[in-house]
C-alpha cells in the first residue's frame, strides 16, 4: 500500500499536539521531513514522530526541494500561511495548512489561485467540523430538518483562556485575536451548517479592556503586558445576502460566568438547535415545545472507516481521500476563504466605526 509522504513546516503546539499523533495513529502516511524556524523543535519532533532517516530543515524552501513529498502542513504563525502554502503548492505538494487560512482575503485569494494552477488539493484546518455534534447537526441541516436558517450565533468565549505561549497574542504575527484565532472556528462551523457562504455586509468591534491588567487569573498563567498586541475580545454581527444573520462573539478574557467555545446556534423557521449543553435540538411536537438531545455516543457518522473517531483523525482521513481522488473534500478552501473574508471585515468594521460591505 502507498504511504504518502509528509513534510511538517511549523513544529509548535499543533503539530504535536494534534496533526502529528494522528498521522502517527494512521497508517496511509509516513512523516519524512520536519522544518522550524527553531531547529531544536523540529529535531525533538522528527525522533517523536518522524521516519528514521527523518530530514531536519530549518528553511522551508529546502523542504519543497525533496520531489519524494507529496504532502506539506503548514503549521506556522497565521502570517506566513499564506508564503508557505503558495510556495508548496507551486512545488507540486498537496497543502493542509491550519487555521485561519490567511491574515488577509488578499492572501486567501492567492492560495486559491495558487491551487487552481497547480492543481493539486488544499483543505484548512477546522477540525471542529468532524466533532459527532457538528456531523450530526450537520447532516440534520442538511436534510433540510430546520428549513430556512435565518439567525444563528457562532460562538468562541473564554473567561480567562488566553494562550501565553507562542506568538497567539502577537497581532503582527498572527493578524489578530481570538477573533481570528478561536472566533474562526465558530464562524467556520455556522456558515457550514447554514450552507450559506454570501455575505453582504457586517459591523464590528474589538476590544483591548484587559490585556494590560495583572494578576489576571488566567488559565495558562499571567500574560505579558507588552506582548499583548492583539485584542482581548471581539464582537461581530453579519448579515448575509439572503437576509439571515450571525452574531459572532470571541474572547480569550471575559467577565463572563458561562464560556464556550466553538459551537453555534442555529434557529431555522421550522426548528432550532445549540450546543450549549451538549446538542440539544429545539422544536415543537404536537403543539408543544420540545429540546431533544441526541445520543452522539455512537461515534462518527459520515466517516466510518478508515478515520477513527477523534477529530483530528477524521480530519487526516478525509484529506486523504481527496489526495487519492476517493472522496471529496469536507473542508474546502473556497469555503475558508470565506470565513476569512469575514473576519477582516470584522476588523475593518471595527478601524472604521463604519458597517463594511462586501463586494
Amino acid at each position: 500500500m502507498k504511504k504518502y509522504k509528509v513534510g511538517v513546516v511549523g513544529c509548535g503546539g499543533i503539530a504535536e499536539g494534534k496533526h502529528l499523533p494522528a498521522h502517527q495513529r494512521g497508517t496511509k502516511t509516513e512523516v519524512v521531513a520536519f522544518c522550524d524556524i527553531i531547529e531544536e523543535r523540529a529535531v525533538r519532533l522528527s525522533k517523536l514522530f518522524g521516519t528514521k532517516d527523518a530530514k531536519v530543515y530549518t528553511d522551508y524552501k529546502e523542504l519543497l526541494k525533496d520531489e519524494s513529498i507529496d504532502i506539506v502542513l503548514v503549521l506556522t504563525p497565521n502570517n506566513m500561511h499564506c508564503e508557505i502554502t503558495v510556495a508548496a503548492l507551486d512545488a507540486g505538494k498537496h497543502v493542509l495548512c491550519e487555521k485561519p487560512m490567511a491574515t488577509s482575503y488578499a492572501e486567501a485569494k492567492e492560495m486559491l489561485a495558487a491551487r487552481d494552477r497547480s492543481g493539486k488539493v488544499l483543505s484548512i484546518g477546522y477540525q471542529n467540523r468532524y466533532r459527532s455534534d457538528a456531523l450530526y447537526l450537520k447532516q440534520l441541516a442538511d436534510k433540510n430538518y430546520f428549513g430556512d436558517i435565518y439567525y444563528a450565533e457562532a460562538l468562541a468565549v473564554r473567561r480567562r483562556g488566553v494562550p501565553t505561549w507562542g506568538v497567539f497574542i502577537d497581532k503582527e504575527k498572527q493578524g489578530g485575536g481570538p477573533l481570528i484565532d478561536i472566533g474562526t472556528h465558530a464562524l467556520d462551523l455556522t456558515l457550514f451548517v447554514m450552507n450559506n457562504y454570501e455575505p453582504a455586509y457586517c459591523v464590528g468591534r474589538t476590544f483591548h479592556k484587559l490585556n494590560k491588567q495583572r494578576n489576571t487569573g488566567n488559565a495558562g498563567g499571567d500574560w505579558d503586558v507588552d506582548k499583548f498586541t492583539a485584542e482581548d475580545s471581539a464582537f461581530g454581527f453579519v448579515v448575509m445576502k439572503n437576509g439571515a444573520v450571525i452574531y459572532l462573539k470571541s474572547s480569550w478574557a471575559l467577565n463572563i460566568a458561562d464560556p464556550t467555545e466553538a459551537v453555534t446556534t442555529v434557529c431555522g423557521d421550522k426548528a432550532g438547535a445549540d450546543m450549549l449543553d451538549g446538542l440539544r435540538i429545539n422544536t415543537v411536537l404536537e403543539g408543544k415545545q420540545v429540546m431533544i438531545k441526541p445520543d452522539l455516543r455512537g461515534g462518527a457518522i459520515l466517516f466510518y472507516e478508515g478515520g477513527g473517531t477523534n477529530p483530528e483523525d477524521l480530519e487526516l482521513a478525509a484529506f486523504l481521500r481527496a489526495v487519492s481522488g476517493e472522496g471529496k473534500l469536507y473542508v474546502t478552501a473556497d469555503q475558508a476563504a470565506v470565513v476569512t473574508r469575514i473576519l477582516e471585515g470584522i476588523y475593518e468594521s471595527d478601524k472604521t466605526g463604519k458597517p463594511f460591505y462586501f463586494e
